[in-house]
C-alpha cells in the first residue's frame, strides 16, 4: 500500500511540471491530457491541451498531478507540507534554494538539534516544502 499526494494546479500543470524537473529533479512516469479522453463530450475546447492526470517519481516517492478542473484562480494548498529528505547540506542547499524561486521562505535554512540543515518554504505555486539532511 502506498499513499501518494495528488496535486491540483488548477491550468498550470505543465509549468509546474517543468519548474519541478528542475527543481527537484521530477521525471514524468505518465502524462494524459484532457483531449485524450474517450468521451469528449466531457471536454471543454479551452482544457483540451490541459493535463488530466499526470505521474511524477521524485526520488523514491510518486507525486501525482493534475490541471483540476481549470477553473481559474490560486490554488490554495493548506494543511500539508511535501517533504524533501536530502543526504547532504549541499543537497538542501541546492534544492531549497531552487524551489525557493518565486515563492516564500517560511524558514530559513539552519542548522537545528535533529538536522545539520533544515528550511520550509511555499513555492511558487503554493505548495509547501520542508527541506532537510536527514539525520
Amino acid at each position: 500500500m502506498a499513499v501518494q499526494p495528488y496535486l491540483f494546479f488548477n491550468g498550470r500543470c505543465d509549468e509546474a511540471i517543468e519548474f519541478y524537473q528542475k527543481a527537484v529533479g521530477a521525471e514524468v512516469m505518465m502524462l494524459m491530457r484532457f483531449k485524450e479522453m474517450p468521451d469528449q463530450s466531457m471536454v471543454r475546447p479551452e482544457t483540451a491541451e490541459k493535463i488530466m492526470h499526470a505521474r511524477l517519481q521524485v526520488g523514491d516517492a510518486i507525486v501525482l498531478v493534475s490541471d483540476g478542473m481549470c477553473t481559474g484562480g490560486e490554488q490554495k494548498f493548506e494543511g500539508f507540507s511535501l517533504t524533501l529528505s536530502l543526504d547532504s547540506v549541499e543537497e538542501v542547499d541546492r534544492r531549497f534554494n531552487a524551489l525557493a524561486e518565486g515563492g516564500q521562505v517560511r524558514m530559513p535554512l539552519d542548522k537545528t538539534f535533529f538536522s545539520p540543515r533544515f528550511g520550509m518554504l511555499t513555492d511558487k505555486f503554493g505548495v509547501g516544502w520542508i527541506v532537510l539532511v536527514e539525520a
